[in-house]
């Protein structure tokens, strides 16, 4: 290896880790706001963004708190956690059938699922909330969780689908000579495989659910319906852009998903195929 070419690889290497450093930046930096602006003064903050909060103040939350956010955490607990569990369920089960079972017209059928989820919702805003309107389920969870299942269902499908196609065939005909039925081989067999996908697509749709403004805005109207996001864009007029308040009030409802990720992320380096071949 030439002095030239080892030259160009360590200068690449370099390259590369700091374009890395760059991005952690970028994706910190909010982070940091967020929480120091959280423990300063309104009068502190505008001064002195970037500094340290050498004097925590814990008013933000304090107001943050007092308001109507204990509700507005448990409505966005509910709505994130039912839409999110219908929806994996109604995948998997899709997605197995998609997999494990021949019929015609199955790939068409997945491909027209596939391309929905190339539909931005804002496309679908007006004619979702027109039916809600007429159904008179506006400012009602059952119709925003139902908006959530069937924005999430194409990619979960899609995602379960490829990974139960790679479960070895061997394993689901073992089961099929024991007498075991498909909804048993499907319960006993394919799930405890399926680990890694089911948690990363539990993960993922977690996060969205939970930080998704847009429709929770549209669709739920009163205050007692509001969920987290929805509440907390309200402190910018009731409380003349307090800061601290805003910032405290984004600093609690992070800290849900900071532990779904934290529980999460080592499925997404495991990888989604990870158990596929267990038994063997």
């Amino acid at each position: 290896m030439s002095k030239q070419h080892r030259v160009l690889e360590k200068a690449g290497i370099t390259s590369r880790q700091l374009i890395l450093i760059l991005i952690t930046a970028m994706a910190l930096v909010p982070g940091y706001l967020m929480l120091t602006g959280s423990l300063k003064t309104q009068k502190d903050f505008l001064n002195s963004p970037w500094s340290l909060p050498l004097h925590p103040n814990f008013d933000g939350y304090k107001a943050a708190w007092n308001d109507q956010f204990p509700t507005w955490f448990r409505n966005s607990l509910f709505v994130t956690l039912l839409a999110v569990l219908l929806t994996i369920t109604m995948a998997a089960t899709a997605a197995w059938g998609f997999a494990h079972w021949k019929w015609k017209g199955r790939d068409f059928v997945l491909g027209v699922l596939i391309s929905l989820m190339v539909v931005p919702p804002v496309v679908l805003l007006i004619p979702l909330f027109t039916l809600g309107a007429k159904l008179g389920w506006i400012s009602t969870f059952r119709m925003l969780i139902l908006v959530y299942i069937g924005l999430m269902l194409p990619f979960s499908i899609y995602l379960l689908t490829n990974f139960f196609k790679a479960i070895p065939v061997s394993l689901t005909e073992a089961a099929e000579i024991d007498g075991a039925t498909d909804f048993r081989t499907f319960r006993s067999i394919v799930l405890p495989l399926s680990g890694p996908p089911l948690i990363t697509l539990t993960v993922v749709n977690l996060l969205w659910v939970w930080n998704e403004l847009l429709l929770a805005l549209v669709f739920l109207q009163s205050d007692d319906k509001k969920t987290l996001m929805v509440g907390i864009t309200g402190f910018q007029s009731r409380y003349s852009l307090s800061i601290p308040t805003i910032m405290a009030g984004m600093t609690i409802a992070t800290i849900p998903l900071l532990v779904t990720y934290l529980f999460g992320q080592r499925y997404f380096i495991t990888g989604l195929t990870a158990g596929s071949v267990k038994g063997e």
